[in-house]
């Protein structure tokens, strides 16, 4: 069970890293593309972050 919900949790992460990273340039950022995408769980507590998050995942 601890395997399944580890391999859905990484799916997520992987998903929503990958849809930011292909939506970016729909944001208000310029730079740190990395470093936003693999942080992005944590900083979605970030309103400014969020709402760009968002614009990137309708990208």
């Amino acid at each position: 069970m601890h395997v399944l919900v580890s391999l859905l949790l990484a799916i997520i992460y992987v998903g929503g890293g990958w849809r930011f990273w292909s939506g970016f340039r729909q944001t208000n950022f310029s730079q740190n593309r990395l470093l936003l995408t693999l942080l992005w769980p944590a900083l979605l507590a970030n309103k400014s972050y969020r709402q760009n998050f968002r614009k990137a995942l309708k990208g």
